[in-house]
């Protein structure tokens, strides 16, 4: 950890940095279809223009989404709340920084059909 983390972490404590912070008091983001298991890639790789551009979490998530990961899995890298990545990712998503493509709900008389066929069997 160097001198400068050290200053907005305490051992007991946690961050002192609280997640509203982060997102400037946000609760939600324009990119309404984040779930927990929507996978983000980045579009780009870290440039030191772009490390200049972002916030040190953005970089971070950019940095870690060089290959496909779930933003429950960003979530737990970084140890913020899922709610404060998926706000952090959203605005990442808009400036064209970050890709996503959701889960697809399967539907509901395919997996009947699948279950009746295994009970067939």
């Amino acid at each position: 950890m160097t001198p400068a983390d050290q200053h907005w972490f305490d051992e007991e404590a946690g961050p002192l940095v609280r997640p509203y912070a982060l997102t400037r008091g946000r609760t939600t983001s324009k990119q309404r279809d984040l779930a927990m298991i929507t996978l983000v890639v980045s579009l780009q790789r870290v440039t030191p223009q772009l490390a200049d551009q972002l916030e040190p979490e953005g970089l971070q998530i950019v940095t870690m989404c060089q290959h496909p990961k779930s933003i429950a899995e960003v979530s737990a890298d970084l140890g913020l709340p899922l709610s404060v990545v998926k706000i952090l990712i959203g605005d990442l998503i808009d400036r064209q920084l970050l890709m996503f493509r959701s889960a697809v709900t399967p539907d509901i008389n395919v997996l009947q059909a699948v279950i009746n066929g295994i009970r067939r069997l």
